[in-house]
């Protein structure tokens, strides 16, 4: 059966962590009626969900004020682009026969404006906010593997929050923290991730080696590469 390599998308695939940090201040300079700047917001606000961090600033009803401001914020927040290697490595895994997906919360609208074209057609399934219950519930995860046709035991998911790590867990596929992305290389492996990835051109074929060769129902700890 052929396998499958699974991303999110910030800080994996994109950097957008500077686009991310000035689309809740904006938010919430919108909800708070004040200017908001990203050192006005808490250190964790990038690794915590974006209702709590808004509540935590004192904004009532944090969910619907997204609705409303949250894309025309991202949209015009500078500096979102793709990480060096993300592009040869889907390209080196398309290669070599390997599904590939996308289990991301940000909605499906915005990914032509956040990924270019030649990303896109190198994913074969994208799941977004809208498709599925969010992580670290495994449900987006699951929905990607069912739409390629693959088994949880034959994919990886590559990740960079502890919540991306629980859903691979719930999953039962194998998880790779990408040490490059939001939580960082120290967090994931202090979690427990079972390899912690340094740099984006490790984004590749070599992911199959975590794949373990018996194909046990749960994913076994494997050494970084």
């Amino acid at each position: 059966m052929k396998p499958a390599v699974l991303f999110d998308l910030d800080g994996v695939l994109l950097d957008s962590k500077g686009a991310m940090l000035a689309t809740l201040a904006g938010v919430a300079t919108a909800g708070l009626g004040r200017r908001v700047t990203v050192a006005d917001l808490p250190p964790d606000a990038i690794t915590t969900p974006r209702v709590e961090v808004l509540s935590a600033l004192g904004i009532p009803n944090p969910d619907a004020l997204c609705g409303i401001w949250w894309d025309a914020a991202l949209a015009t927040a500078a500096g979102t682009r793709i990480f060096p290697g993300v592009l040869e490595g889907l390209t080196a895994l398309k290669d070599a026969g390997t599904a590939t997906g996308l289990v991301t919360l940000q909605t499906r609208s915005r990914l032509p404006w956040l990924l270019p074209p030649a990303v896109l057609d190198l994913l074969d399934t994208t799941v977004c906010r809208e498709d599925a219950e969010p992580k670290p519930a495994p449900d987006g995860i699951y929905l990607a593997l069912a739409r390629l046709a693959v088994a949880p035991h034959d994919a990886v998911f590559v990740g960079d929050t502890l919540t991306d790590r629980t859903a691979a867990l719930k999953a039962e596929v194998v998880f790779a923290g990408a040490g490059w992305g939001y939580a960082g290389t120290d967090a994931l492996a202090a979690a427990g991730a079972p390899v912690v990835l340094t740099d984006p051109p490790q984004i590749g074929p070599r992911l199959l080696d975590l794949i373990p060769k018996g194909r046990p129902t749960r994913p076994r700890t494997t050494a970084s590469h």
